[in-house]
């Protein structure tokens, strides 16, 4: 297997070297893209709740390295890194635990120029210290902490590089389309285990402690659901009828005077929709994405289905069972994102404890999320009004 591919979570020295330079080679490609479109100073980027200034994104990605492996951080605690930033203020500016979301479009940042020096001279430490490395999971782990945090970010930067019209690279403004023929798997179900640790390597903590879970039987779409397929709900009045909402959907729905997804547009009878910047036609077979957890429920009980469990899914993506599909668009799940039996915060103490029952649970991966780190048992989380993600759904059987 290609080393940069290989999954992060069982990767050894070498292989986290590879992947650590592609990352790093990606992000500055991204980076690169929103400072052509003028968005690389803060000032020049609007404020928007769920993106981040470019520039301090950069920054930030390059300070969580140079913490948790230079400075050797036992945790994310300010008191828990050994020795000082390689720039004077890079706490002060980095730390997204003590930098609020709002200041980050104000704090005087270095330049383009010097963060991308800071980059560079973060990652050749990083790989000169990786080098000398025991090949082991507990001296690995931070190495593969830091990978993943690089490779959230990534996607983090195409939510921005959607939101704004920026134009993507060519291999990824179109996503997958799903199968052509959708059908319906049906699983016996049964006790599975559920988390981890399974084999070894790194596992994020909200996916520990691994324990027995029951799975009744159920049905479930071998496919997400296609734009053709929500736009029969769309054209149906879905929108307009409240009793296809929950509660919070209904709220939700009254402050948008949405009709459609997110990025929709409709031109003379047809429907376009907007892709880093570029309208095109609907793509029918193409899976439906941009979409709120409210707007999958609500067209959930149009077609007298259900979301399903995120049980439900690691069951059936873990089956092998051919004909299961995932990985084109990260996929909202019935789950309240919540702790399993025995959490315990990992090293990165606010990665999970700070969202639990705030957020819900999505599972799989997108087509802008990098092979390696891809798995079936990631528990993805996200706000259940957030449609700027590359998010879609499937249903289940009642």
């Amino acid at each position: 297997m290609n080393p940069i591919n290989a999954s992060f979570r069982q990767a050894r020295p070498q292989q986290l070297s590879d992947a650590l330079q592609s990352a790093r080679n990606y992000t500055l490609r991204l980076f690169d893209c929103l400072a052509q479109a003028g968005y690389d100073l803060p000032s020049r980027v609007p404020y928007v709740a769920t993106i981040n200034p470019p520039l301090w994104e950069l920054g930030h990605i390059a300070w969580f390295a140079e913490w948790y492996i230079l400075r050797q951080a036992a945790s994310s605690h300010p008191a828990d890194a050994v020795g000082n930033s390689l720039l004077t203020r890079g706490d002060d500016w980095f730390d997204s635990n003590t930098v609020g979301h709002r200041s980050r479009w104000t704090l005087d940042l270095p330049n383009t120029g010097s963060l991308k020096t800071y980059c560079n001279e973060v990652l050749d430490r990083v790989l000169d210290k990786l080098s000398r490395e025991a090949n082991v999971d507990a001296a690995l782990y931070p190495y593969r902490l830091v990978l993943a945090h690089e490779d959230m970010h990534g996607e983090a930067l195409l939510h921005a590089m959607q939101l704004l019209g920026v134009e993507a690279p060519p291999e990824l403004a179109r996503g997958r389309n799903a199968a052509a023929a959708p059908r319906e798997i049906h699983y016996p179900g049964g006790t599975i285990r559920l988390g981890g640790p399974q084999d070894g390597g790194f596992v994020f903590d909200n996916e520990k402690a691994a324990h027995a879970c029951y799975v009744p039987p159920f049905a479930i779409d071998a496919t997400l659901v296609t734009n053709d397929q929500f736009a029969e709900f769309v054209a149906d009045g879905g929108y307009q009828r409240a009793g296809y909402w929950s509660k919070a959907g209904q709220a939700w729905l009254m402050g948008q005077e949405r009709s459609a997804p997110r990025y929709w547009r409709r031109d003379r009878g047809r429907w376009l929709a907007s892709r880093f910047g570029q309208l095109r036609t609907l793509d029918p077979h193409e899976a439906v994405r941009h979409v709120t957890l409210y707007e999958a429920q609500a067209y959930c009980m149009w077609a007298e289905r259900r979301l399903p469990a995120e049980a439900e899914w690691e069951y059936a993506a873990l089956s092998g069972q051919p004909g299961f599909s995932w990985g084109q668009l990260w996929e909202w799940t019935a789950s309240p994102f919540e702790p399993y039996p025995g959490f315990e915060a990992g090293p990165y103490r606010e990665y999970s404890a700070p969202w639990f029952m705030t957020h819900q649970v999505l599972r799989g991966a997108s087509f802008a999320t990098p092979s390696r780190f891809g798995s079936a048992r990631f528990r993805n989380f996200y706000l259940p009004e957030r449609d700027d993600i590359f998010a879609g759904f499937r249903t289940c059987a009642y």
